[in-house]
């Protein structure tokens, strides 16, 4: 008979913990929160000091009644939710539900699921942390009167089924006010011109600088044409020529906000299945002969801090791997940055032991991919600085001067290892070849003028809508990727070649709570409510206080709403297509994964279907259109139009011809890294030749 309960949230974490903490101990889970606000009324008392009316969540009541019998078969219980608000806040419902005592010690936390961490924890538990409480009462408290209040509103003014919240709307109005400034970009002329330069057998390229060593830029045709008849036919002459020497150092260890950037830009990963997978290396993953291991530190964080131990286990797996050379004389430590809460270390590998080229037949594919970006993230963290050479080249023909720069790097560092992604895609420098002052340059070089326009900023992408509300400072590391998760599924806003695009209906939302209720689309204003946040967490702030300031405004701004707020009516955008059901003229929709016809009749009518496009080939089973399709997990196919009567596939797109060998569509396939696009036959038992096509997409920045 056990002798403890130990309570945690999940049945992966328990499994972990269970191994480490001997027979005397039975961990449990509580499979999250356990109680909460009832989904059907506010649920808070306004009036009396915003007292929450907290119900026990529905589903949850066969967990709490086997958590009750076994609480009193023992001779204390512990509670090992996650480290942080939620966690903290799941160990208070959990004690009041079960009888315990918050104030005693009964309260375990750890920062990554290893052995000696566990025991560590267990020899020092404390109470229930009563501002971590609070904390997140106030934000779920914050949430609920905004959700709750505004809601209905847009409910009876615009349409059933929307919601408002605190952050989301913010995120929206981010992706909204972006795509105006796209429309309302105008582009401006602006030309370059390179020349074309040989030294020796090496070639390079010098762009245009300036007249005089002056920077001069070329905004028309006709400074172009000026700047041709003044190089007419003038000796270009080196005249500078300067080396110097670059170190470049390591980025910091991950947070989760740069952790859900670097996994979009790598690894294509949402920031929902970052967190998914990060949350199962986080809790346990089973390795032979030692059972379930936590693999790395936990994952919702803002600060880049390390601990001793794990910067001394870097620095020795640096000099045992690449060797003393790559070892910095002194540990690397980052900044925290400002209103980095700093509860818990950066995300980490639990111990370099685990490399991830021995993991390879243990973890899943996508478990593997993030697990070696964290793991060699942290050792290049603490990895010596990269050196480059650099040189710098101006080379003058008559007044007109051009530059050329480069590059080679020297000593690697931690590039040996890893070097970080980017959103902007940069061209490369190229080393220059040995060039000395004075020296003319023959043959003479080609001029190359180009046209450009100015790009209007890019629409979001997940990766830099996070970016964006880290540097606001809106929400925390816990809520970004539930928010992006929440305003596609509401049809705010849909993704489109990985870029949010704001539906109609996010306009017209935006624009209500900017008209309304200004203050909560304000990111200064969100930001700073985030800060009273954490200064309730750090006992500097009464939350009481801190809702009943916002309230006081809030329901200001909710009054005038009620009286002013006129109906919006959204037109909807008609279908070819009659309803076959009720004879309807169906409408198109957004949806999570996009547009899609739906009859106009609902809830009468429920029928709805996808948009299929053409893509102009005709099934060669039985010479129907073959049209795009989408299956499960989103992936494109090409399927006949007459599914379920006839089931013909194709993986591949087609390209309207025929294999001139065996008949079948001949189909477009890109290989691997290098990207090439061939063409060949959908047949697999056909030998038709493969040919090369020209790639002329443009990479994704």
């Amino acid at each position: 008979m056990a002798d403890y309960l130990v309570i945690v949230e999940s049945p992966a974490k328990a499994k972990t913990i269970g191994k480490y903490l001997g027979s005397k101990y039975i961990v449990k889970a509580s499979m999250g929160h356990v109680r909460d606000l009832p989904k059907s009324q506010l649920g808070v008392d306004v009036s009396n000091g915003f007292e929450p009316k907290y119900i026990t969540i529905r589903g949850k009541g066969d967990v709490l009644k086997n958590l009750r019998e076994s609480s009193r078969k023992v001779k204390a219980v512990y509670l090992a939710a996650d480290p942080d608000r939620e966690g903290e806040a799941i160990a208070w419902h959990l004690a009041h539900i079960l009888d315990l005592d918050p104030q005693r010690p009964c309260r375990v936390v750890f920062n990554e699921i290893t052995k000696q961490a566990v025991k560590d924890a267990f020899k020092s538990p404390r109470a229930v942390d009563m501002d971590l409480v609070n904390a997140q009462q106030a934000r779920r408290i914050l949430d609920r009167l905004v959700g709750y209040q505004i809601s209905p509103l847009l409910w009876k003014k615009v349409k059933r089924g929307l919601s408002a919240g605190r952050v989301q709307s913010l995120a929206v109005r981010l992706v909204v006010d972006r795509e105006r400034e796209i429309k309302a970009f105008v582009p401006e002329e602006y030309w370059t011109v390179s020349a074309l330069c040989t030294s020796g057998n090496e070639s390079f390229k010098a762009s245009f600088y300036g007249y005089d060593q002056k920077k001069t830029e070329l905004k028309t045709q006709a400074d172009v044409d000026e700047l041709l008849l003044r190089v007419g036919k003038q000796s270009f002459i080196v005249r500078q020529v300067k080396a110097s020497e670059r170190k470049r150092n390591p980025s910091p260890p991950f947070i989760t906000s740069s952790l859900q950037q670097e996994a979009a830009r790598k690894l294509g990963f949402r920031a929902q299945k970052t967190m998914a997978v990060a949350q199962q290396l986080y809790e346990g993953i089973e390795i032979p002969k030692e059972g379930a291991v936590g693999l790395i530190t936990y994952m919702r964080t803002d600060s880049t801090r390390l601990s001793e131990t794990a910067i001394a286990d870097a620095r020795t797996f640096i000099e045992q791997t690449y060797g003393a050379e790559y070892l910095p004389e002194a540990p690397r430590e980052f900044n925290v940055k400002k209103g980095a809460q700093d509860a818990h270390e950066a995300i980490r590998p639990t111990s370099t032991a685990y490399r991830p080229e021995d993991m390879k037949e243990i973890l899943s594919r996508d478990q593997l991919r993030l697990y070696k970006l964290i793991y060699e993230r942290f050792i290049a963290c603490q990895m010596a600085s990269a050196v480059l050479d650099t040189l710098t080249v101006d080379i003058a023909a008559g007044d007109v001067w051009f530059r050329a720069s480069g590059s080679k790097v020297k000593f690697p560092g931690f590039m040996k290892l890893y070097i970080e992604g980017s959103d902007d895609q940069a061209e490369e420098e190229g080393f220059l070849p040995a060039l000395t002052v004075d020296e003319e340059l023959t043959p003479r070089p080609q001029l190359q003028p180009e046209q450009h326009f100015t790009q209007p900023p890019p629409r979001f992408s997940e990766a830099r809508l996070v970016k964006s509300m880290e540097e606001l400072g809106i929400g925390r590391p816990s809520t970004y990727a539930p928010t992006i998760d929440t305003i596609q599924k509401r049809g705010y806003v849909l993704l489109e070649e990985k870029r949010f695009v704001p539906t109609e209906l996010g306009e017209i939302v935006v624009d209500l709570m900017k008209e309304f209720f200004p203050t909560i689309v304000d990111a200064d204003f969100t930001a700073h409510l985030e800060q009273q946040l954490d200064d309730v967490e750090e006992g500097e702030a009464n939350f009481v206080t801190m809702l009943d300031a916002f309230h006081k405004d809030f329901a200001d701004y909710l009054a005038v709403a009620e009286k002013q707020m006129e109906n919006v009516k959204i037109e909807e955008e008609l279908a070819d297509e009659v309803c076959e059901k009720c004879g309807r003229q169906m409408v198109y929709k957004h949806g999570r994964f996009g547009k899609f016809m739906a009859c106009p009749g609902f809830p009468e009518c429920r029928n709805a279907k996808p948009i299929v496009k053409e893509v102009g080939v005709a099934c060669p089973r039985c010479a129907k259109p073959l049209v795009e399709r989408r299956g499960k997990r989103r992936k494109v196919f090409y399927g006949c139009s007459g599914y379920p009567e006839c089931d013909y596939v194709l993986w591949d797109e087609p390209t309207g011809a025929l294999c001139p060998d065996c008949g079948e569509p001949l189909v477009k396939k890109r290989a691997g890294k290098s990207g090439k696009e061939t063409i060949q036959c959908s047949n697999s038992e056909c030998s038709h030749a493969v040919s090369e096509v020209k790639d002329e997409t443009e990479p994704s920045a």
